[in-house]
C-alpha cells in the first residue's frame, strides 16, 4: 500500500513539472503592442557638454617642526608671625620672604639633544631685635648637549655655574652680647665652573646618570682677600684658603671624575619629586672628594598655590671637615608657564 502511494505521489510531481515547462515557455509576440514604459525621474542632459579648465588656488601648509620645548615656574613664598607685648606663651614677630624661578629648554631632534637648566632661589628672614639673614641663595645653572649611541646610552658634554646673589656672614656676639655678623662669601666667592665630557645612562624619562670621565673645575675667589680680612678682623684668624683657593689667588683649576644623578618623578597625584646628587673627585687629591644631595618634594594644592620641603645635604672639605645641611618648608604662590 505504501509503495501505491509513493507511486501516485511520483506521478504528481511529474506531471506538475511537465505543465510548467508547457507554461513557460510558451511564445509570446509583442512587436504590435504598443508599450509606453514609465518616465524616468533622473533628469536628462540635452545639449553639448561644454568643459572649462578651473584655477585651483593651493592652501600652503606650514610644514615647521618646532624642536623646542620650554618651561618656566615662578614661585613665592611669604611667612609671617606676630605677638603682642603681654603675650604669655612666647615667641618672636618675625618676617620671611622666598623667591624662585625654574627655567628648561629642551631641544631634541632625532639622535641629538640639548637641555638647558636654570634654578634662582632667594629668600631672606627678619627676626625682631635681631640682623636680617638670608634663609635662601643659589645660582645654578646647568647645559648638556647630547647624542645618543643606543636605546639608553649617550655622549654628552655639560657646562655648569654655580654661585649666589648676595653676601653671606657667619652670625655671632661681641664681649658685650650685641650681635654681630662676619662677611664669608659674596658673588663669585666662591662661583664654581665645571666643564665635563663623558658618558650618560638614561634607561627611563624620568632617571639619569652621568659618569663624567673628563672633568674640569674652577673655582673662583673674585674676593679673596676681603674674606681673609674679614676673618682677621673678627678673632684675629689667619686664613690660609678660601673654599679651597689659596689666600691671595682668586682662581683655582682641578682635574675630576664626577658622577651626577638626576631624577625627576611624580610620585603620586599633584607630588613631584626632584633629587640630584653630584660627586666630584678630583684625580690629584682624592681624599678631598665632595658630595651634594639636593632633594626637593612638591606638592600642588590647586592652580595657584603649592607646599614644598627642600633639603640640601653637602660634604667638602675645602669648605669644613663636617657635613653642612639645610631645609626649607614652604608655602606660597606658583606660576607655571607654559600651563
Amino acid at each position: 500500500m505504501r509503495g501505491l502511494y509513493a507511486s501516485l505521489f511520483l506521478l504528481f510531481a511529474v506531471s506538475a513539472h511537465a505543465v510548467a515547462q508547457e507554461v513557460d515557455s510558451i511564445p509570446f509576440n509583442i512587436r504590435d503592442m504598443d508599450l509606453k514604459l514609465k518616465k524616468s525621474p533622473l533628469p536628462s542632459l540635452r545639449g553639448n557638454i561644454i568643459f572649462k579648465p578651473v584655477e585651483i588656488n593651493p592652501v600652503v601648509i606650514s610644514s615647521k617642526v618646532n624642536y623646542w620645548r620650554t618651561t618656566t615656574s615662578i614661585g613665592l613664598n611669604i611667612n609671617q608671625a606676630s605677638f603682642s607685648n603681654n603675650w604669655t606663651g612666647g615667641g618672636v614677630n618675625s618676617l620671611a620672604v622666598g623667591g624662585l624661578v625654574n627655567y628648561k629648554a629642551e631641544y631634541v631632534k632625532e639622535d641629538y639633544s640639548y637641555i638647558s637648566e636654570l634654578n634662582l632661589q632667594y629668600g631672606k628672614i627678619k627676626n625682631k631685635d635681631q640682623l636680617q639673614k638670608k634663609s635662601q641663595d643659589r645660582i645654578f645653572w646647568d647645559n648638556k648637549v647630547a647624542l645618543q649611541l643606543s636605546r639608553t646610552w649617550y655622549f654628552y658634554g655639560a657646562l655648569t655655574f654655580e654661585s649666589q646673589f648676595d653676601n653671606g656672614f657667619s652670625y655671632d656676639t661681641d664681649p658685650l652680647g650685641n650681635e654681630r655678623a662676619t662677611l664669608i662669601s659674596k658673588f663669585m666667592s666662591p662661583g664654581y665652573l665645571t666643564e665635563s665630557v663623558g658618558l650618560e645612562y638614561k634607561p627611563v624619562k624620568y632617571f639619569s646618570t652621568r659618569i663624567g670621565l673628563g672633568t674640569a673645575k674652577q673655582t673662583f675667589v673674585l674676593d679673596n682677600d676681603e674674606l681673609v680680612a674679614a676673618a682677621l678682623r673678627r678673632d684675629s684668624t689667619v686664613l690660609t684658603d678660601n673654599y679651597g683657593v689659596p689666600a691671595g689667588d682668586t682662581f683655582k683649576n682641578e682635574a675630576a671624575f664626577q658622577l651626577t644623578a638626576n631624577l625627576d618623578k611624580d610620585i603620586m597625584s599633584n607630588v613631584n619629586l626632584k633629587l640630584r646628587y653630584n660627586l666630584f673627585m678630583p684625580y690629584n687629591e682624592i681624599n678631598y672628594t665632595s658630595h651634594r644631595l639636593d632633594v626637593t618634594v612638591t606638592a600642588k594644592v590647586n592652580r595657584l598655590i603649592n607646599v614644598s620641603v627642600t633639603g640640601v645635604g653637602l660634604y667638602d672639605k675645602n669648605v669644613t671637615s663636617k657635613i653642612q645641611g639645610s631645609q626649607v618648608l614652604a608655602m606660597g604662590f606658583a606660576f607655571v608657564f607654559p600651563r
